[in-house]
């Protein structure tokens, strides 16, 4: 009996239980929910475990021992402190780009300008490549209060294709939101299952595509069978929608200067990437290769990428002078709630690997390496279906999956099952996901409309990346 309620599936299967209980059934914030799963997790795990743990990470016996002996606050507040440690300025920064690009006008200049170039015939094309552009640095839901006036005025514009535009807009910003650093969910992924940011950026980005693809395919299939009018509501009346089809572009930033932010990082990381990736530097003392390795660091990009989007904003709110002063402070608010969940995540996941859960599933798949991709699909599906959050889903599941290149030769890079964990996380959204709340009441679509359009797109998409992914793992495997 003891050797059960010790056993890693039995208290990874209580561990989910709180969470998923505690959000849902109690309504709990998910940073309460995820703490107290760490606790119960840590209370539950033997000191055995443990000291194995601490020595399959390199701690000498002794250290092991003493970890072993830990008090559990201890062990939650090391792996909390862990994790913000490794996200904790990369998220901060990611709020503060996008608030500032909000606000300078610099988002809407971008979009506005993929509309130029592909004509408005076009445009959700456009919209769906924007979408995902601005959804690598932005938050889903900005990315969506950004989008929707636009999508609002085009459709007013072509008097047809509502749907499509919105679907197109959800479809773009969803999946970067899952598969391209620096948004929340594939930062701490990356982290946990100890995979390169600049790696996960091109995978993240080319699986996009792929699935991206599909769903614009759904999309416009849906938008035949139930097309959706363009509809008058309080908060967008359809005269300002005509107006803001209207405002001068003389009134936002120039295109160049509206990407920086963006760019900065996205061109930084990358090529330190490709000069780790490729190069051989070792000791060199090249002035090139030094301001790569400096710039390229990943807290060090996006803090630049963070202070060109302020200077960007300053320059365009020159008569406001406390424009700022509110975009950081409103930035930092909602970046610090992603922040403390992320943490309280990094804690419940560094329990769950205290217990030897890595092993456990390692010795449940011996001989089945490639069941680990669907496997860690299959895991991130079932968390995101029954507590809403795609954020939460790739904790739950890369805290599940970490260090398994440690306990198994898996035959591939642990990119795709990374990977394959996004992917997961976006399953069939339903009323327990914000986001389809955000999707449903902003575009003014019924429960009924997106149920039966934004779910399945979002579904559709999921399965796609997982079919690319087990494709890719067998013939690029990157070990």
């Amino acid at each position: 009996m003891d050797s059960f309620l010790t056993d890693p599936l039995f208290i990874l299967l209580i561990g989910i239980i709180i969470v998923v209980g505690g959000i849902i059934g109690l309504r709990l914030h998910a940073f309460l929910a995820l703490l107290i799963a760490a606790f119960v997790v840590a209370l539950m795990t033997p000191a055995s475990a443990v000291e194995i743990f601490a020595l399959s990470k390199g701690s000498s016996a002794g250290a092991a021992l003493q970890m072993s002996n830990w008090h559990v606050g201890k062990r939650i507040a090391t792996a909390f402190g862990q994790t913000c440690g490794k996200i904790g300025i990369l998220i901060a920064m990611a709020a503060i780009i996008g608030k500032c690009m909000l606000e300078s006008g610099a988002a809407e200049k971008i979009i506005r300008s993929l509309i130029k170039r592909t004509g408005v015939k076009n445009a959700p094309v456009s919209f769906l490549g924007g979408s995902f552009f601005l959804g690598i640095p932005v938050f889903f839901d900005t990315v969506f209060y950004l989008m929707i006036p636009l999508a609002k005025a085009m459709a007013n514009k072509l008097g047809k294709n509502y749907l499509l535009l919105v679907l197109a807009v959800t479809a773009g910003a969803a999946m970067a939101n899952s598969l391209v650093p620096p948004t929340p969910g594939p930062l701490f992924l990356i982290s946990e299952m100890d995979i390169p940011i600049g790696m996960m950026m091109l995978g993240g980005t080319l699986v996009g595509l792929f699935t991206i693809s599909t769903g614009y395919m759904y999309a416009l299939w849906a938008n035949r069978k139930w097309p959706v009018p363009l509809r008058d509501s309080p908060d967008a009346p359809l005269k300002d929608i005509k107006a803001l089809s209207l405002r001068e572009d003389s009134h936002l930033p120039s295109l160049w200067l509206s990407t920086l932010p963006v760019l900065i990082p996205l061109v930084f990381i990358t090529v330190k990437a490709l000069m780790d990736t490729f190069m051989d530097t070792g000791d060199s003392n090249n002035l090139m290769i030094t301001l790569i390795n400096f710039f390229g660091e990943k807290n060090t990009a996006l803090i630049c990428g963070a202070l060109s989007a302020l200077m960007l904003l300053v320059r365009q709110k020159k008569d406001d002078t406390k424009a700022m002063l509110k975009a950081v402070q409103m930035a930092l608010m909602s970046g610090g709630v992603i922040i403390l969940i992320t943490a309280a995540g990094g804690a419940f996941g560094g329990m769950l690997q205290q217990t030897g859960i890595s092993a456990r599933i390692g010795e449940l798949t011996q001989g089945y390496q490639m069941a680990i991709i669907p496997l860690a699909f299959f895991i991130a599906v079932v968390v995101r279906t029954a507590q809403g959050s795609a954020t939460v889903a790739m904790i739950t599941a890369s805290g599940i999956l970490a260090g398994m290149s440690a306990t198994m030769d898996l035959g591939y890079h642990q990119l795709y099952v990374g990977l394959a964990i996004a992917c997961g996380s976006k399953i069939f959204p339903w009323m327990n996901d914000s986001g389809f709340w955000i999707v449903c009441k902003m575009s003014n679509l019924t429960e009924k409309e997106v149920l039966k359009t934004f779910s399945p797109m979002l579904t559709i998409m999921g399965v796609t990346g997982l079919i690319v992914i087990l494709i890719a793992a067998q013939i690029w495997p990157l070990v």
